[in-house]
């Protein structure tokens, strides 16, 4: 039977491809973004995460924990990572779900069950179910198997990718796939590298390839101010674009949303003094795109 580890099923999604979507959260990513808001979905094990804001201080974890991992402080609960196993046992005696265990190993089988729960809404709406992360293709057999099982099923299928992955395996996945969400991080090899702890030598090749093949690709482009948001690096990414037969583009907003999420994990926010972009210069960024004869858009 195979399984993979996974993060969070999301169910009633509308910003992960056309019509209503549940998306299914990898855990295990390749890259190290800066900016990553799905913090909790890096890690290819599970994770323990502690929410201040519903802690009652009542001790049941610390009790139920058969390593002492745990013990309450006047800031909170204090792990011991070099003692927890992540068992999750402090986790299933948490009466108030303060701490949580993110990451399960789960059969194709049962995230099937849990997807089909939302089939309805699917077939109302055109929707589907996406794969994301993380990166599903760092999970690439079960990925595969997941994809060939929604597709007998008659399920939409979409793929959330950096393309970080060998080619055999995106192609595999790629024939069991209706549509691909392609992250464009930056175009610079270095300036890529330096962003998210690798090169973009192979995504970029992988693209081509499936741009090549005829696959159905929305490029998809968060937009950091100073980093990666200028306009002529955005009128390449046009370029590109239009260069491959890609004509849907997304242009995303940075935003602090994640940053609770890194507290809450015990992690350091990379870049507490990001600005988030103005309106005013995502509508110019659009606008640049749309002149190329790209159907761009600000979010999605």
């Amino acid at each position: 039977m195979i399984t993979g580890l996974v993060g969070n099923i999301q169910h009633y999604s509308i910003h992960d491809g056309p019509g209503i979507r549940s998306t299914v959260f990898f855990k295990g990513c390749p890259l190290s973004c800066l900016w990553c808001h799905n913090p909790e979905n890096l890690s290819f094990g599970p994770q323990l995460q502690w929410q201040k804001e519903r802690c009652m201080a009542c001790g049941d974890c610390v009790a139920a924990c058969p390593r002492q991992a745990l013990r309450l402080t006047a800031a909170g609960v204090s792990i011991d990572e070099t003692a927890c196993t992540l068992c999750g046992k402090c986790a299933e005696t948490c009466p108030t779900l303060a701490l949580t265990l993110i990451g399960k190993a789960m059969s194709v089988e049962e995230v099937l069950a849990e997807l089909k729960k939302d089939a309805l809404f699917y077939e109302g709406s055109g929707g589907g179910v996406t794969l994301s992360g993380g990166e599903p293709l760092a999970q690439a057999e079960f990925t595969l198997a997941l994809l060939q099982t929604l597709k007998r099923e008659g399920i939409h299928t979409v793929l959330d990718t950096c393309g970080h992955a060998p080619w055999k395996e995106l192609a595999e996945c790629a024939a069991n796939t209706d549509l691909f969400l392609y992250d464009i991080k930056h175009l610079d090899c270095a300036r890529h590298k330096q962003l998210t702890g690798v090169d973009n030598t192979l995504l970029l090749a992988n693209l081509r390839k499936l741009a090549e093949q005829g696959a159905d690709i929305w490029l998809r482009v968060p937009l950091l101010p100073g980093l990666n948001d200028a306009p002529e690096h955005i009128s390449s990414v046009g370029d590109l674009a239009r260069e491959l037969g890609i004509r849907e583009l997304y242009l995303l907003p940075y935003h602090h949303l994640a940053k609770g999420k890194y507290e809450r994990l015990g992690l350091t926010y990379k870049l507490p003094d990001m600005a988030e972009p103005t309106q005013q210069n995502m509508e110019a960024l659009r606008d640049t795109l749309q002149k190329k004869g790209i159907n761009a858009y600000i979010g999605g």
